[in-house]
């Protein structure tokens, strides 16, 4: 059996739990070593039987407890070069052994896993997004990518779970209090998609099998949980898709674990 969960999702943090035929993973560690004890003990799981983190990128929201985590419960670290050149000057002192180094757009067998971390486009030094293989299904971890281009849109078609970025309302950015130089980054081609973008992504690669989506990465000042599901939700309806009856969709929540998928 597998199952995933989101532990906790938004801009001030994001990690997600994954089983497989008994082996279990973080993807990020974006909050404190205790928090992310709090929410593992929430959905039933110790930190002590974790088998590895992997990383996407190396910007706080998402690595922010990994070093704790790895130091405390022995928990190996994977992520690519340029992550980890990135993330180890502020990681501090970890096992060497501990210290996993993957290819980005490469496959990667882990235990039960097989893994294929495709880049995307952020302005971090070297960002992926998670495709995972569970004998015969797939997920799709994909938050912090600015644009979904066909290459990417190719490789996450078929998924069964779409862990799947919609940080923004573009009309709530616009008019919110960030600074322009921010809400240009946020709109760019290295930076976060909106809920309008994300929908025309997850409309391009669903297909109306009881696909499980979480909408996720969710900006706390400038998106709601209501606004961004209703217009995700509007957007496959208007394409034809039942959310009602062959697309499960949820927004994952900022602090609390989501729904588990059992797969």
């Amino acid at each position: 059996m597998s199952k995933f969960c989101s532990l906790a999702s938004g801009s001030s943090g994001n990690s997600v739990f994954v089983e497989h035929k008994g082996s279990k993973i973080l993807i990020d560690c974006g909050f404190s070593g205790r928090k992310i004890e709090n929410l593992l003990s929430q959905i039933g799981e110790n930190p002590k039987d974790l088998d590895a983190i992997f990383l996407t990128h190396e910007h706080v929201d998402h690595v922010k407890g990994a070093s704790v985590m790895s130091r405390r419960y022995d928990i190996p670290i994977y992520a690519n070069k340029g992550t980890w050149l990135s993330f180890i000057k502020s990681a501090g002192k970890l096992k060497e052994e501990n210290i996993k180094i993957f290819r980005s757009n490469s496959f990667l067998n882990f235990n039960s896993f097989d893994i294929f971390p495709i880049s995307i486009h952020h302005d971090a030094k070297e960002p992926v997004g998670f495709i995972l293989y569970l004998d015969n299904k797939k997920i799709t971890v994909l938050t912090d990518t600015g644009i979904i281009d066909e290459r990417i849109l190719n490789e996450i078609k078929g998924s069964d779970v779409y862990y799947f970025e919609a940080n923004h309302d573009l009309d709530a950015l616009k008019r919110g209090p960030y600074t322009y130089p921010m809400k240009v980054r946020i709109m760019g081609k290295m930076g976060h998609l909106s809920n309008d973008q994300s929908a025309k992504s997850l409309a391009d690669a669903l297909q109306g099998k009881n696909e499980k989506i979480f909408l996720a990465h969710l900006s706390e000042t400038n998106n709601s949980e209501e606004l961004c599901k209703i217009t995700v939700d509007n957007y496959l309806k208007s394409c034809g898709l039942d959310t009602s009856r062959d697309i499960k969709l949820e927004v994952a929540k900022r602090n609390e674990p989501s729904s588990i998928v059992e797969l």
